[in-house]
């Protein structure tokens, strides 16, 4: 079986920490699809300006297994604090058998062979192995359950320095996007992993887009935004 990426994901995401860990948790992320040859063709898109949200089947391309390696059979997922372990197929850990994830976002709009959506989760650069539409009907199960992740995970608050405020409207103003409110939804998740507990001392960073975010925890439920700087 040989598969062909048909696209590739454009996003604010420059490395793996502080993605959100599900679609939708940060509406402000928005990112373009970029259909690759032989797809990159407007009519392999006829049709989808009806749809409101589509379906990204992906590669984990950060992710994949080193040759030989043993499968994962269970996995620990950060949801369970990242200690517990469960079966690989009780989880969407990007420790996938054939390395294959899927997420739903939102088509903001079609431009040529680009798809403007948002809500995206994924890294930038990821290849995109199909899209599909979302069909309510069929999709929304209203009756559907999990016992391991029956509701979104609580978040934590998250305050700025004046100065780091100041530098993400700077920023956003650069990038025409909507800098302050990515970087509070994205660390409202507390991308930390569970089982630790910082003191205030202790300081994290990510890369959205080409600019580095700094933060620390003054409390275990409360991030202040310290610094943001160009890459």
């Amino acid at each position: 079986m040989h598969i062909t990426p048909v696209a590739v994901a454009r996003t604010p995401f420059a490395e793996k920490f502080a993605i959100p860990r599900q679609p939708q948790l940060a509406p402000a992320a928005r990112g373009v699809i970029e259909l690759q040859p032989p797809f990159n063709d407007p009519l392999a898109l006829a049709g989808l300006e009806q749809v409101s949200h589509i379906w990204l089947l992906f590669i984990f391309h950060e992710a994949l297994p080193a040759d030989g390696e043993p499968p994962r059979l269970r996995v620990r997922p950060p949801r369970l604090g990242g200690n517990d372990k469960l079966g690989v197929f009780a989880t969407r850990s990007t420790h996938r058998p054939n390395s294959i994830g899927q997420s739903v976002v939102k088509l903001e709009r079609i431009e040529g062979t680009r798809l403007i959506v948002s809500g995206i989760d994924l890294l930038d650069g990821t290849p995109i192995i199909d899209i599909k539409p979302y069909v309510p009907y069929a999709d929304s199960l209203p009756q559907a359950s999990n016992g391991i992740a029956s509701a979104a995970p609580g978040t934590v608050t998250v305050e700025w320095q004046p100065q780091a405020l100041a530098a993400a409207h700077q920023q956003g103003q650069r990038l025409g996007e909507d800098v302050q409110g990515l970087i509070e939804q994205c660390l409202a998740q507390d991308p930390k992993p569970a089982y630790q507990q910082p003191g205030p001392e202790r300081h994290y960073g990510a890369r959205f887009w080409d600019i580095n975010v700094v933060w620390h925890y003054p409390e275990v439920e409360r991030i202040r935004v310290l610094e943001i700087t160009a890459a």
